[in-house]
């Protein structure tokens, strides 16, 4: 009965949800979240960190989320080009001179705090002329009105932004009384005028009284108690912006942060440091962001034309297979999908390049990345199938595969995972696993059909570039910075190259003679040394492929190292696909193999040793995985024995009959668009080039993550269609036609590249 329910309910589920009726929710949705942030930027704001100084909260200890975006930490250099030649004027008390030293320590990271209490201080950066001062005016009285005034007047030098804040002192000398918050809020009413007339020349900051740790105060702070500062910021936040429309802007969000830090302050009064860098770095997103435009914060349409450094984790997977072929779409067909795929890249550029939708950044925890991970398993068990057969390494078993591998790495990413190395180590090898599947499944399609004409190559490279193609003009983006695409590519053409080239070895001429099996594996030797004479001298390696045009291919910001660097990475594990692969075909050929429905792979002796052989490996491998100590003492061991958590995972997979037998649907029809996923995910499933997390629904990451994901794999399905569509129509069978559009594409490619160079040494000229 069990059974039976089982199997009515997974039908029920099937019926109703088809993909189609997907696509269509997930249009509806994605409509409907424009039109809601659009609404919410023209009415709200004028871009998605309108609440960075407002809004946000601790996704752990020392990482602060605004609301809504990411908080791009400035380095030194930045925070010198965005301020050169400012001047910046800290005026307040003791909490301000503390913001005012985390503030010039991001421009200068060796800055100490050597200024004399309730004195002003200056700084001036050595090899630039940004200026930044802090001056002590610990109330807001007459004293501070004046030198707002001083700075109003016709000629006089006025800073470019000022940040100010009191409120302390006032209550402390007076002990807190009544009389004092209403003589408070007239002097900010005298003011407030005068901080407007600063605003028509630069940037005003009002900081809100942070929270005090009452407990710890001394005896004479014991009158500021959170209920006074509460009201003198209630009274600031009127005054200064009592119509809605003031230019005065209130830091609010430092506050936030300090609510849940306050405890570690040693004096109650004062804030432990890593929660004054956070009011810091707040304050330098809102001066910075407009100008410098870092990828991690905000787009404005138009203005995104800098190379980025391709993100450290990054990790990818296979190529589709070519579809069954079908009539050829006609004009009518091919127009929709061009209609359509255009539709979708206006989808990518509104998440990752328009400042329409939110972002966010990563931080992980172990929840977010196994939690998910168990639920995945969850389904994958659910939709378990027999498969059709149980030959080896099936099309079934490989499209699952691809695709519950895929769904790690997509967790993976989401969740920031590779700052946990144990999961690092272990996707590095579902990385691998990729690469080891592109020479096994290459290598067997080469040896056993021997079709090396130009149609199939063609048809495999489309479907490998196409969506990264046009991903690189819309997303401005270099075509390594889709660093797996580059590498699945490099490595087919490798594979083709070696059986191509002659004597050309297929089945059909080494079944005839065991001579020609020894040719092969002498074939695989050769590619194995030219391996090593490429991974063992780096400026060999750098030089080839720095030749132009080649290099506008492998090159990332001006270099090949990032190429070299995940070349090197799983440098042998192709040769080892190709191994595997004749090794196998051999003992097929010759019977050694038992295939059937239910059998064992080999006699059961041979079989039981394997498979503990294999949960062995499996083992051992996760355990050095885990207590390796760092990632490049990792990467030094990965190449040589990340095949040996491949090869137990293959054969516990397929040893025993009853696992042959059966497949999980779930995790294959992922498998079919893995190429997809892996390339969709960069610019609308996460954001900022890979670097945070698109945010569809604001203030609920739960159901954010459910929203984004849907419309995420309804994309890339859509996009793997489309893909196919126009791969019937753009490579033709014909190699006369084909020939000819591959010379046209050839001219147009090399005109577009030299027009390339010449502009880019047309500055230096």
């Amino acid at each position: 009965m069990a059974v039976l329910a089982y199997s009515l309910g997974k039908r029920e589920i099937n019926q109703h949800f088809t993909i189609k009726n997907a696509k269509l929710i997930s249009l509806v949705l994605v409509s409907l979240l424009i039109v809601f942030h659009t609404a919410s930027r023209y009415y709200g704001g004028g871009d998605s960190c309108e609440w960075l100084l407002s809004k946000g909260r601790y996704l752990g200890e020392n990482v602060w989320q605004p609301y809504g975006c990411m908080m791009h930490k400035y380095k030194s250099n930045e925070a010198n080009n965005c301020l050169t030649p400012k001047r910046v004027v800290f005026v307040g008390d003791s909490r301000i001179r503390q913001l005012f030293y985390s503030f010039i320590k991001i421009i200068d990271p060796e800055q100490r705090e050597v200024g004399n209490k309730h004195e002003d201080i200056s700084f001036l950066h050595k090899s630039s002329s940004v200026n930044v001062e802090f001056l002590w005016y610990p109330e807001a009285n007459n004293s501070m009105k004046e030198r707002l005034i001083s700075w109003t007047h016709e000629g006089s030098l006025k800073p470019d932004v000022v940040i100010l804040g009191s409120a302390t002192w006032s209550i402390k000398l007076r002990s807190g009384s009544s009389e004092t918050l209403q003589q408070y809020k007239v002097n900010l009413t005298a003011i407030a005028v005068h901080l407007e007339k600063l605003a028509d020349h630069g940037e005003v900051y009002w900081v809100l009284q942070d929270p005090v740790n009452e407990e710890v105060l001394s005896e004479d702070r014991k009158m500021i108690t959170n209920q006074q500062l509460e009201q003198y910021n209630e009274a600031a936040a009127d005054v200064l912006n009592r119509n809605g429309r003031s230019r005065i802007r209130l830091l609010a969000a430092a506050r936030q942060a300090a609510l849940e830090t306050i405890a570690q302050s040693d004096d109650g009064l004062h804030l432990p440091e890593s929660t004054r860098n956070v009011g810091a770095m707040i304050l330098m997103n809102s001066m910075c962001n407009n100008k410098l435009r870092p990828i991690d914060v905000l787009h404005v349409l138009g203005n995104n034309h800098q190379r980025r450094h391709v993100p450290p984790d990054v990790e990818s997977l296979e190529e589709k297979k070519p579809a069954t072929a079908g009539a050829a779409p006609g004009p009518k067909e091919l127009f929709k999908a061009l209609g359509r795929m255009g539709i979708i890249m206006g989808y990518f550029y509104l998440c990752d390049r328009a400042d329409v939708f939110m972002k966010e950044q990563k931080f992980y925890t172990h929840s977010t990345f196994f939690i998910p991970l168990v639920y995945i398993i969850v389904l994958g068990v659910f939709y378990y199938e027999n498969s059709k057969e149980t030959k080896f390494l099936n099309r079934e078993q490989t499209d699952e595969w691809k695709g519950w591998m895929q769904l790690i790495i997509l967790i993976y990413h989401v969740s920031g995972a590779s700052a946990f190395l144990p999961v690092y180590m272990h996707v590095r090898v579902l990385v691998a696993a990729y690469l080891f599947q592109t020479g096994y499944g290459h290598f067997s399609f080469f040896w056993l059909k021997g079709d090396f004409g130009l149609y199939r190559v063609c048809q495999v490279l489309f479907r490998l570039n196409f969506l990264v193609l046009v991903l690189c003009v819309v997303m401005n983006r270099p075509y390594q910075f889709y660093y797996f695409v580059p590498l699945v590519t490099f490595w087919f053409a490798v594979i083709y190259a070696t059986m191509a080239l002659w004597p050309q070895i297929l089945q059909k001429k080494a079944n005839g003679s065991g001579f020609w099996h020894l040719a092969i594996l002498a074939k695989l030797l050769g590619l194995l040394i030219v391996i090593c004479i490429f991974a063992f001298s780096q400026g060999f390696f750098e030089h080839i492929f720095a030749v132009w045009p080649i290099s506008t291919l492998f090159e990332l910001n001006g270099s090949v190292h990032e190429w070299w660097f995940r070349w090197k990475l799983d440098r042998f594990v192709v040769i080892h696909g190709m191994l595997f692969a004749f090794l196998y075909l051999v003992l097929q050929k010759r019977m050694v193999l038992f295939e059937g429905k239910g059998d064992a792979l080999f006699s059961p002796t041979i079989s039981n040793v394997l498979l503990f052989l294999s949960v062995v490996s499996f083992i051992t491998y996760s355990i050095w995985a885990s207590s390796c100590k760092t990632k490049t003492e990792c990467n030094e061991m990965h190449p040589y024995i990340s095949v040996v958590q491949i090869l137990a995972f293959i054969l516990i997979r397929n040893i025993p009959g009853y696992a042959r037998s059966v497949y999980s649907s779930f995790f294959a029809w992922f498998g079919k668009i893995s190429l997809e996923l892996f390339i969709c995910q960069y610019h609308i499933w996460l954001a900022a080039d890979t670097k945070g997390i698109l945010v569809l629904i604001p203030g609920n990451p739960s159901l954010n993550i459910l929203v984004s994901t849907f419309i995420f794999v309804c994309v890339a399905h859509e996009i793997s269609l489309i893909t196919n569509d126009l791969a019937q129509v753009i490579i033709p069978k014909d190699n006369v036609a084909l020939l000819k559009r591959l010379g046209a594409v050839g001219v147009f490619t090399l005109g577009v590249l030299l027009l390339s160079r010449g502009s880019h040494k047309t500055p230096g000229a």
